[in-house]
């Protein structure tokens, strides 16, 4: 059996099941790893203390395994391209697989051995294939790029949007026997206006993301506002849909009146009140996560760190860029963080005088959703805390 490459460690989707086998590969991902089909990467650009072997286990992530590795986890088409005329399903690994890594001619190579624990596995990179029953749970045991428990709350439920679409939206308009909050199972009234009714149709969706005040999110420097961050507090579903009546006025003539929907509340993060504001539900993403650095050069700064009680961002936690789609971020882009260097008086002249130390390399954040102007990311990595302020920049 032929040798099969790390990119199984590299390109796994945080979505389980049969989602994590149909995720394409990019042509610039396949373009980099043609490049250095068979070579291998060179031999410093290789993690200090790279293991000579690692045998996946359970509770892995395939951005911590591809840092066991390589000094710069997110190069892993470089090490996809050691194998590339083998690789033929890349978004699978598990745990007892076997990574080895061999070094040869001021390059390494990785490759995969056999399933550590099954009876008759030879080892190494040879396979053996025996005609025997072998069962899979539709829980797919493959590991996850990243924990992805720290990603999924955020794929649905803060929003950036411009203030002036948020007042675009329906809001709840009254509750039942005049409740001042509501809670799960309440029972409410949404209200839009001609353009965006709450019908909640056939053909249109049931259900509704309830938010709050929006919080303008604004440029560290200039203070410019960027946009608005709007406060995910519920679910609500549509029980009837809006609609019309007709009535006379005073004077006899036809006045036609909006008539607000039936909403339930499915679903609270927090008490939910009149005045709040719903957006329909997007359809569930699915995302493949794949780290990799811009091909650009990418630089900004830290607007917002989110969670209103927190002012340093933590490994893991999520806070907002000042960059977006328009700015050519995407989804697994990854970047360094950068603490700003210190302000100190050098008094090694006959004049004393403030300088500017370099600003240092604090971290690596990830990209996984981009708005137009904004982004939300992810810590990865941190030395220290991450504040409103700090820079960021394409890594090297």
């Amino acid at each position: 059996m032929k040798k099969l490459s790390l990119l199984a460690v590299l390109m796994v989707s945080v979505c389980a099941g049969t989602f994590a086998q149909n995720h394409p590969i990019t042509a610039a991902q396949k373009s980099t790893a043609q490049k250095v089909a068979q070579a291998g990467v060179p031999l410093e650009d290789l993690a200090p203390n790279a293991p000579e072997s690692h045998t996946v286990k359970s509770g892995d992530t395939l951005w911590a395994i591809s840092g066991l590795f390589l000094k710069t986890p997110w190069r892993w088409p470089e090490l996809w391209g050691m194998n590339l005329n083998d690789v033929r399903n890349p978004h699978r690994i598990y745990p007892g697989q076997l990574l080895v890594l061999e070094k040869s001619n001021g390059r390494a190579r990785l490759r995969m051995g056999g399933i550590l624990g099954r009876e008759g596995d030879a080892p190494m990179d040879t396979i053996k294939v025996s005609p025997r029953t072998r069962t899979e749970t539709l829980a797919d045991a493959a590991l996850p790029t990243l924990s992805n428990r720290y990603i999924e709350p955020f794929l649905s439920e803060p929003v950036i949007v411009d203030e002036a679409a948020l007042t675009r939206t329906p809001r709840i308009v009254a509750t039942q026997e005049g409740r001042v909050l509501l809670s799960r199972g309440d029972r409410a009234y949404a209200l839009g206006d001609t353009a965006t009714p709450v019908m909640g149709g056939k053909d249109d969706s049931r259900d509704f993301r309830v938010f709050r005040n929006v919080t303008p999110l604004k440029d560290p420097v200039t203070g410019t506002i960027l946009g608005y961050e709007a406060q995910y507090v519920g679910k609500a579903r549509v029980a009837h849909g809006q609609t019309t009546k007709e009535t006379p006025d005073k004077d006899g003539k036809p006045n036609v009146e909006l008539v607000p929907a039936t909403i339930d509340i499915i679903g609270a993060k927090e008490e939910m009140r009149v005045g709040d504001r719903l957006l329909p539900e997007p359809p569930r993403q699915f995302t493949n996560f794949v780290p990799r650095a811009p091909e650009g050069q990418v630089d900004g700064r830290i607007v917002s760190v989110y969670g209103s009680a927190v002012v340093n961002a933590a490994q893991n936690q999520v806070v907002v860029i000042d960059k977006g789609t328009r700015d050519g971020l995407q989804v697994g882009h990854v970047m360094a963080v950068l603490k700003d260097g210190a302000r100190v008086l050098d008094r090694t002249t006959g004049k004393p005088e403030f300088i500017k130390l370099p600003d240092e390399r604090n971290g690596l954040l990830m990209v996984f959703r981009p708005f137009e102007t904004l982004s939300y990311a992810l810590i990865l990595e941190i030395t220290d805390g991450v504040k409103i302020g700090d820079k960021f920049t394409t890594p090297k």
